[in-house]
């Protein structure tokens, strides 16, 4: 389809036709303060080959994740993505597909879904799960929505080890719902306990939302704490920001989750300075009503024949809007394609390799790192992301690593701005795609910035 702007008589017939006089009183009812009395403050338009080397300018002032030794982290991880992902993704029924909304005649979209359902249920150990949502931080407000529906209480305990990020997206949904948000602030070099979230849990509690790993990289066995909630009503949920973790620790499900939500980016997405990603959500079968977004699944057609359609879709689009799930209109198609490609190539045996090289690069760094004088690493548990406490304040320390050529970590300043008693923590997350080289060269960026 070509792109044909509208002449001047267009924009006039259509005005006309709506009975406004102008553009201008299209948006009459925006408030006058939030208008422009200006143009934007930006430079005036430039021909296409300047502008191309205007921007290959400011991005050539940028440091790549992939061109430096880097420990980037905090739920957005760089893993290897076989080449054969972009390549299929890229093909153009994929690439230019869209919502199925007459899923009859998409079966190849509604297939690959159906898998990357499978996927998604297999490592998280739930029943079912749908076809994607936005991102990690959307699925964990979404669970909370959801177990607030399946309880009919509202209130959300949320523990101090879940991303700060995902919790103000939590919030921000909340408060439109009327649902209380409760919980502590983390604490780094201590795990929140059984008994310390059980305080927080009442008659009115629809779930408690814990991170797996959590935020600052602990793993954590949530058996005992499942057996607490579902004691007094209440449903667990647990969110993850690291994916590939599932091949080498329990999954949610076998310690008694009731939905796990999070980010899907680790698998086939690179990163992408945020995004696009894919949020993951499961649940169990009972709940799977309430479950927000969409469901593919599996039926014969009147010859037979194998075929798939949307088997549950809850959305606002579909049904009354006072009776969907969620406003989630769409699914990150694309993005769970890739994730369903990488998986279907690296197989569960190939899953589990990837999980064990990452841990192993972890145990690694980490064991390099506590040899540092002014590093001490934090964690009695982890998969590949863990914390260490710095002699001096993180963020000056990543600052010089980053004029050593090392992307060092995330300061947990960063994370939470107004906790100083967090200035000295580093949060260093190592994958596949993390060499020996990268590692002396942090441990050696290191020595000399703390010296």
């Amino acid at each position: 389809m070509r792109y044909l702007p509208l002449t001047r008589a267009d924009r006039a017939a259509m005005l006309e036709a709506i009975g406004a006089s102008s553009v201008d009183e299209l948006y009459s009812d925006v408030p006058e303060g939030a208008l422009l009395d200006a143009p934007v403050d930006l430079p005036s338009h430039l021909g296409e080959m300047q502008v191309e080397r205007d921007m290959m300018a400011l991005a050539s002032k940028n440091i790549g994740a992939s061109s430096v030794p880097s420990f980037l982290g905090a739920g957005a991880y760089r893993h290897h993505v076989p080449a054969t992902v972009d390549y299929i993704i890229q093909r153009g029924e994929f690439l230019t597909a869209y919502t199925p909304y007459q899923p009859e005649i998409a079966q190849g979209t509604l297939q690959y879904l159906f898998e990357f359902q499978t996927q998604v249920a297999s490592i998280t150990g739930m029943d079912v799960a749908n076809a994607s949502m936005w991102d990690g931080a959307t699925s964990c407000a979404e669970a909370v929505l959801m177990a607030c529906r399946a309880t009919r209480r509202k209130k959300a305990v949320l523990s101090g080890g879940v991303h700060p990020h995902y919790r103000e997206v939590t919030e921000t949904y909340c408060q439109y719902s009327d649902t209380e948000v409760a919980g502590r602030d983390g604490n780094p070099e201590q795990q929140a306990s059984v008994e310390e979230l059980n305080d927080l849990i009442d008659d009115q509690t629809a779930c408690v939302v814990v991170q797996y790993p959590d935020v600052f990289g602990r793993v954590q066995d949530h058996t005992q704490l499942a057996e607490v909630c579902h004691a007094k009503g209440a449903l667990l949920v647990v969110v993850f920001t690291e994916a590939v973790a599932f091949g080498a620790i329990k999954s949610p499900g076998s310690f008694g989750a009731d939905i796990v939500c999070g980010e899907g980016q680790s698998i086939g997405n690179a990163l992408n300075y945020g995004g696009p990603y894919v949020g993951l959500f499961a649940t169990t079968q009972k709940l799977v009503r309430q479950m927000p977004g969409r469901l593919c699944g599996e039926t014969v057609d009147q010859d037979g024949k194998r075929g798939f359609v949307l088997t549950l879709s809850t959305r606002e689009q579909h049904i009354r809007r006072e009776k969907a799930t969620s406003n989630i209109c769409t699914n990150s198609g694309l993005c769970s394609l890739a994730f369903t490609v990488h998986m279907s190539l690296l197989g569960e045996d190939g899953y589990r390799r990837l999980a064990t090289l990452n841990h192993e690069n972890a145990c690694k760094t980490a064991d390099a790192l506590d040899a540092v004088s002014g590093v001490t690493v934090v964690n009695d548990s982890f998969f590949n992301e863990f914390t260490v406490k710095l002699s001096k304040p993180a963020a000056e320390v990543v600052e010089t690593l980053v004029s050593k050529g090392v992307l060092g970590g995330v300061p947990l300043s960063r994370l939470y701005p107004n906790r100083s008693d967090l200035d000295h923590y580093l949060l260093i997350a190592v994958t596949e795609t993390n060499t020996d080289e990268d590692i002396a060269a942090l441990v050696d960026a290191l020595k000399e910035a703390l010296a």
